[in-house]
Order: C-alpha cells, then structure tokens, then sequence
C-alpha cells in the first residue's frame, strides 16, 4: 500500500469514528492546490512547466518537481521541500495531507503542504542543485508566502560541503527575494546531523542515560552491543557526512536495523520501511515513528497483535513544525528566543498534544494512530 493510500485509508477509519458524513470527507480528503512542474515543450495547462538546468559539463537536464497545497483553513500551509528519486505526486500528497492533521494535533495554526523534486541530490554538484532549486523557486514563488505556504527542508534539502552547511532553504529564500523582496519568514530550516531527526533523537536518548545500540543512514549502518559513543558518532558523521567507517561501532546491513533486539525502534526516515515482510521480526517493545508513513498498514496489524506500542508519525514528529513554527513566529516578529526558550515551548506542547491524544483515545476506544487522526481530523 502507497502512502496516499494509506493515508487516506487511516484518514477514513478516523471520519467513521467521528461520524462525518460523504460529502465533509470528500472535501477534506481534496487538495486545496496541486502543482506538476516538469520539463514540457508544450504547455498543455497552467500546471506543467519547464523546469531544465545546465549541468556543470554542459549538458542539460530535466526534473520533475511536486507542490501540493493540502489545506489553509488553520493557517498558512507548512511543509517541507524534499529532494530525492522515489519522490511522486502521491507520497507529496500524501504528505501533505499528514501535514494538516498534524499542525491540529500540535495545535499550531498552520495547514499542509508538501514539495518535492524527483533527483537523486548525491548525484547532483553544489552549483547544480542550487541551479535546481532556483528554476525551481521561479516556478512556484507566486504559490509561496509569508501568509500562504512557508516551505522548510526535508530529506536531501540540506548538505554538508566541505565542513560548512549549505541551505536549501537559504537558496529558496535569495529567488524569492528577487520577484517579493526580502521575507525571511518565507521559509524555515536548520542544518542536519547524520540525519536530522535520528541524530537529534539519538543525542537526547544518550544524554538522558539511554543506551543507542544501531544507527543507520544513506551511507551505511553501524552496531555495538554495549552501546553506541554518540557524541563521537556526531563529530565522525559531520566530517565523512555519514556513519560508515566510525570505528566505534561494526558495520551491518541497514535492513536488520529494523529488527535488532532492542525496547524502543525509532524510524526516523523514509517511509513505508515496516511492512508485512518484517514485522513479525521485529522485537522493539515500542515504535516511534519519527518518520513520515514508516508502517504499512498491515504491518500495524500484525505489531498491535504482538503488543507493540506504536506512537503515530502525526503525533510523534510533529516537534519539527513546531519548531518550524516557532522560528516563522521569531522571522515575523524580528525577535529571536534563545534556546531555553524553544526548548521550553517544544516540551509544552508536545506534553499537550500528547494528552490530546490520549483523549480522543479514551473518547472513541482507540489507539494511538486513530487517537491522533481523530484529534486531527475533528
């Protein structure tokens, strides 16, 4: 199952539940705006265009990008770009659509959005995929605002390059510039780790006592039994921009990640990792799906049977729009918090968010997933 069709499918489970009637679902199921851009030598509608680039030796080549504008009725939409080969109009919408029922659950006035552009950003130089986001930019930069839809970085929008990190987002924000004038609230980010949500999570487990046994990420995966160094995985995946060749730990096969023995599995990347093929192996007590869409639909079945806990992408990565939303407040305002602060207001409302949930879960006698897709639903 795709993730728009597992999407919708959670989506619908929760407007049962909820007792919405055919017509409020289909309304809410449809996207507010859908953008294809694409290399097109004839334009057949307003929503394909060229989106070519010169490459460093010459030769031109030609992406498909997505924007998909889910829904505005919170809020400006929110979402992040992503740049990777299997990105399509589906996981975008998909995406997108998990973006507004996780701004409600955060209780954050945002809607969903989501981008993406079909390219492989490790085989792309520095100048091309800045040339890439540019054309890209000058596409969709009237769909784009302060107001409208505020964009952020995703998997492959951020690089490390010779020890200094270049932004996508900053890129974006310099071909706005031209067509609007300076916004900074036009986009959000931040700089990336190993991989930004695993290596956060990692590094909060470590200095709370926690013990990291398996890490994986686009270069590799890694094992130790006693206990990961964390810190000196941190600086060793900054310098070789990944986690192979860190000597504190051995080397494995990133698909056994999924089903070492361990209390706690964080997916913490792509989705739809988890499926029926693995789940009987896994022996996590708890999944945290940091990840969007990590767990097929019947690979839930077959986990809640065996008595794993599962907190839901919706709710348990909704600490990166939030934060999101916080620097768009400080962007607004001209008025940055220091660290304390973020910290402080993260926790608040992930506390909140979390009761929320479980709320909606002793409302409709349900678990977690349709606790969240209820509460964001409603």
């Amino acid at each position: 199952m795709n993730a728009l069709a597992a999407t919708n499918r959670n989506f619908k489970l929760a407007s049962r539940l909820l007792g919405l009637d055919s017509k409020l679902e289909k309304s809410l199921l449809i996207p507010f705006r859908e953008i294809k851009v694409m290399k097109c030598s004839t334009l057949k509608s307003t929503q394909q265009v060229e989106c070519t680039i010169p490459k460093d030796d010459g030769a031109l080549a030609s992406f498909v990008g997505f924007t998909v504008q889910h829904d505005n009725a919170g809020g400006p939409m929110k979402g992040g770009i992503r740049y990777h080969p299997e990105v399509d109009p589906d996981e975008v919408n998909a995406l997108a659509q998990l973006l507004t029922w996780k701004t409600v659950v955060a209780n954050i006035p945002y809607g969903g959005a989501k981008g993406g552009i079909g390219c492989d950003p490790g085989q792309l130089s520095l100048s091309e995929l800045k040339r890439l986001t540019r054309v890209f930019t000058q596409k969709i930069h009237d769909l784009i605002g302060v107001s409208t839809d505020v964009p952020a970085p995703d998997m492959g929008t951020n690089a490390q390059v010779g020890g200094l990190f270049e932004q996508t987002m900053a890129w974006i924000l310099d071909e706005y510039t031209k067509f609007h004038g300076l916004f900074s609230a036009v986009v959000t980010g931040k700089p990336i780790g190993f991989g930004n949500v695993g290596s956060w999570a990692a590094q909060l487990i470590s200095e709370n006592g926690g013990k990291v046994i398996a890490v994986s990420g686009i270069s590799g995966a890694i094992k130790n039994s006693k206990g990961i160094d964390i810190p000196s995985l941190l600086k060793h995946s900054v310098t070789n921009r990944g986690v192979k060749g860190f000597s504190g730990a051995d080397p494995i096969d990133p698909n056994s990640i999924l089903v070492e023995d361990c209390d706690v599995l964080n997916r913490a990347a792509l989705g739809g990792v988890i499926n029926r093929e693995n789940a009987n192996e896994i022996k996590a007590k708890f999944i945290v799906e940091a990840a969007n869409y990590p767990t097929d639909p019947e690979a839930v079945e077959i986990l809640s049977k065996k008595g794993v806990i599962i907190f839901p992408d919706i709710y348990a990565n909704s600490g990166g729009v939030t934060v999101s939303y916080f620097k768009w407040v400080q962007n607004i305002q001209g008025f940055m918090w220091d660290e304390e602060k973020v910290n402080n207001e993260l926790r608040t409302y992930m506390t909140n968010g979390f009761k929320d949930v479980k709320e909606m879960c002793r409302t409709h006698n349900c678990d977690m997933r349709m606790g969240a897709f209820t509460l964001g639903v409603n």
